[in-house]
């Protein structure tokens, strides 16, 4: 297979595509063999897409809660954050930092 068949074959979806899929297998009673060949897909991509949806639904379902907050230190001094939990837990973040991290340090430390 050259360069060009696997672009041609190898295409990527946006996250609405996906979503629809997802939605179209779960409505389709049909088993996940059967509909990844009907639709020209691969099992573990639609396994992929089906674990993505139910993560995010989780993120969604998730509940947001108030915290107070504490402003420390001139303004002058303010070239990062520093949130320090209840619990003793500090997390200092610098200008720049890396808000995909992030997101992941709190999805690792969050309660189950």
């Amino acid at each position: 297979m050259n360069e060009e068949q696997v672009r041609k074959t190898r295409r990527r979806r946006s996250r609405a595509e996906a979503e629809q899929l997802v939605a179209e297998f779960e409505a389709s009673g049909l088993g996940r063999e059967e509909f990844c060949r009907e639709h020209g897909l691969v099992a573990s991509t639609l396994a992929r897409y089906r674990q993505r949806r139910q993560r995010d639904q989780g993120e969604a379902a998730a509940p947001r809660r108030w915290v107070a907050v504490e402003l420390a230190g001139s303004p002058q001094a303010a070239s990062g954050l520093t949130v320090v939990l209840a619990s003793g837990l500090r997390i200092e973040i610098t200008l720049g930092f890396d808000g995909r991290t992030l997101q992941h340090l709190l999805r690792v430390l969050a309660p189950a």
